[in-house]
This record gives C-alpha cells, sequence and structure tokens, in this order.
C-alpha cells in the first residue's frame, strides 16, 4: 500500500488523501498533555492557607484596567474566565480575593513539574509555565502502559509540590491536550486510536486545534457547528474557502496530527506591553515608556543570547483599535539604544498626532541566536584568513 501510494502522481488532493490512509500504518505513538490545575491560584492557596476553598483571583486590581491572569475554581463557579477584566470579575464575585501575581514563585513550582516530567522522557514541550507535552512512546516500550506512566506523574506532583494537575493521554497531541481538559481538576482521561473518531465527532469546531474565533464564525455561516459537521467537508471545499489551514483542518476532523513532540521550540518573538490605568495622550510620556519597555526587551534577548531584525511598536487606542507597525534592519538589534533608535518614527506611523492610547507595546521578531551567529562569524574570519595564507 505504501508503495502504490508513493508512485502516484495524483493531485494535491489525492495526495494528502493517500497520506490520510497511511496514518494507520505508521507506528502508534504515547502521547501525555499535563495541565496544572488553576496552576497560579493554586500556588497562592498552598502558600496561604487561610485562602483555600475561597474564591481566589490572581490579576490586576479591579479598581484599574486589571486583568484576570487565572483564578481558583472557587472563583470559576461564579463565571470568572482567564484574561477577563479584573472589574468585571468582581462584579461577577464581589467576595473574590484579588491576589497580585508571584512569577518567581510560580517559576520555581514549574520547575519543579517539568524536572518531574523530564525524568520520564527527554521529549517534554513546554507549553507554558504550567502546561507540558511528552512523548512517552520509546518508555512504554518494555510493556509499561502511558496511562500509568501519567498516573504516576500525577502523584508525584501532587506529593513533591502539593499541588493537583490533569492529564490526558492519547496517540497525538491534538487528542492528548483534549483529553486533559475532559476531568479537571486532578482528572486522567484516556482517548485510544478506536475511539479517537467517535471522541471528536460531538465537539464544537472551536475544540480543535488552530481553528479560532474568526473561522468558527465563517464556519457556522456554513452550517458547521461540530467536528462532525467539518468531517462531512471535503478537503477540495476546505481548502477553497481557507486555503492551506483548510487541509489542516480536514486533518483534525479525522483525529490526524502528526506534530511532533518538541523538546527545543524555536522562539519567534520577544516582546511586552502595557495597559495604562489612564489613556496617554502625552506623546513625550508615550516615548518614554516605549523606551523603558525597549530597555525591558533588550535585557531579555541579552538573557535568552538573541538578537532580532524587526522591530514591532504596538498601541490600542480608547476604542479598541489596535495598529502595528514595523522597522526590520539588515543587521540583528539587540541593544535597548537600537531598539530605541527606531521608535520616534514607529510612534509617529502608530498614533496620529492627538491622538490618545490605552495600550503599547513593543516586540522584537525575527530572532538570530547572538552565540551561533558570532561562532559562523569566527569561522569566516579564520576562513579568510586561509584563504588569504593560501
Amino acid at each position: 500500500m505504501i508503495a502504490s501510494c508513493l508512485a502516484r502522481t495524483a493531485s494535491f488532493y489525492q495526495l494528502r488523501l493517500c497520506r490520510a490512509s497511511l496514518e494507520h500504518s505508521l507506528a502508534i505513538r504515547k502521547i501525555i498533555h499535563v495541565d496544572m490545575d488553576a496552576f497560579f491560584a493554586a500556588v497562592e492557596q498552598r502558600d496561604r492557607p487561610e485562602l483555600r476553598g475561597l474564591p481566589v483571583i490572581v490579576g490586576g486590581d479591579p479598581n484599574v484596567r486589571g486583568v484576570v491572569a487565572t483564578c481558583s475554581y472557587e472563583a470559576r463557579r461564579f463565571g470568572i474566565r482567564s484574561a477577563m477584566s479584573a472589574a468585571r470579575a468582581r462584579s461577577l464575585c464581589p467576595q473574590a480575593i484579588f491576589v497580585r501575581p508571584r512569577m518567581d514563585a510560580y517559576r520555581e513550582v514549574s520547575r519543579q513539574v517539568m524536572t518531574i516530567l523530564r525524568s520520564y522522557t527527554a521529549l517534554v514541550e513546554p507549553l507554558s509555565l504550567d502546561e507540558a507535552f511528552l512523548d512517552v512512546t520509546a518508555a512504554t516500550t518494555d510493556g509499561t502502559l502511558a496511562v500509568e506512566i501519567a498516573r504516576e506523574i500525577l502523584d508525584r506532583i501532587h506529593r513533591e509540590t502539593g499541588l493537583t494537575a490533569s492529564a490526558g493521554v492519547s496517540y497525538n497531541k491534538l487528542l492528548a491536550k483534549l483529553a486533559s481538559d475532559w476531568r479537571k481538576p486532578h482528572g486522567l482521561f484516556v482517548i485510544p486510536p478506536e475511539r479517537g473518531l467517535a471522541f471528536l465527532a460531538p465537539l464544537p469546531v472551536g475544540k480543535l486545534h488552530g481553528v479560532g474565533p474568526a473561522t468558527v464564525k465563517k464556519l457556522s455561516a456554513m452550517g458547521v457547528e461540530t467536528v462532525l459537521d467539518l468531517r462531512n467537508l471535503s478537503l477540495e471545499f476546505l481548502v477553497t474557502h481557507f486555503g492551506k489551514s483548510g487541509g489542516w483542518f480536514y486533518d483534525v476532523a479525522r483525529a490526524i496530527d502528526e506534530r511532533p513532540v518538541q523538546p527545543s521550540r524555536q522562539r519567534k518573538s520577544v516582546g511586552t506591553e502595557r495597559t495604562f490605568s489612564k489613556n496617554l495622550a502625552d506623546r513625550s510620556v508615550m516615548l518614554t515608556t516605549l523606551q523603558e519597555m525597549a530597555a525591558q526587551v533588550a535585557a531579555r534577548l541579552q538573557v535568552l543570547h538573541l538578537a532580532g531584525h524587526t522591530v514591532h511598536i504596538k498601541a490600542r487606542f480608547p476604542d479598541f483599535t489596535t495598529v502595528t507597525r514595523a522597522y526590520t534592519a539588515t543587521e540583528g538589534i539587540g541593544s535597548a539604544d537600537a531598539i530605541a533608535a527606531w521608535l520616534p518614527e514607529l510612534l509617529d506611523r502608530a498614533v496620529p498626532k492627538s491622538t490618545s492610547v490605552r495600550l503599547l507595546g513593543i516586540t522584537m521578531s525575527g530572532l538570530v541566536n547572538v552565540l551561533a551567529a558570532s561562532r559562523v562569524a569566527h569561522q569566516m574570519n579564520l576562513l579568510d584568513g586561509i584563504l588569504i595564507q593560501g
């Protein structure tokens, strides 16, 4: 079957269908997704026993333009969710206790958790401080079940950190992540290969990785609400209406996800942004604020041994309209002064005169590893010297 598929010189669509039919001939992977339960809030409740059992919200000040980073399960019963404004959260739960984030504490716990995960496999892909994928395929060759590994991981996390996590086990990243959310908190759920299609069928299409709100709206206008509805659309139709993404939608509707677990994902950008308690109208203050952010971004780049080719600034206006403007340099930019040199021009392009802003941000993209670039330059200099000597 494999030889006949590879021998075909069919259309793009036939080749994709052929690839899909080969999915079952590939070795079945064992993927675990581990997700800490209400992570920031749980750390606060662990460290401050008086908060246990109470609605705790970690985030900004509800009296200004703060945002909810996360909240305890007691707070979630009131409809509070991450990224909600703190003021809205307070209106839903006036008795909620607001706590400012303690990032150093969260990073330390995250380090403990990742150490536990890496004791089972080197193939650990952190997605954030509180969640990661593991590929434990190699660890199961001796007959150990992936679900046994997942259960032991959850037990160790609870025992060694005093916190709970949930885990999903399946044969790809798509399903493992969905499974980890199925029995929260402190839950474990398995989706075996023979159950993948049936599990996905009734889910809203928005549950699929890569299907965002705009795509959900567009699909809804086509009468597509569930994954089964999406599965009933042809590859040709999806590619016609969604371009290259249509091929991804076709696959994930059929529980096909070949993305590998990547222990070291390449960082695409480094940035920071700030929402102001009062709209900024003074351009000199805007520029000073951007310069402060440039210093923060430069410090982060230095820690990561990175430089960027493109400087972006972001501005959000009182009506929530957002614009970005960018400058791309031929040489890598890494210092605060080098970033700041382009800020006056970018600010003028992004924010019209006499206009106020509620948010400003800076991002560096087109990142390059400074150490690697330095090694290449050194090697080229040596080569030049050899050629000159020759």
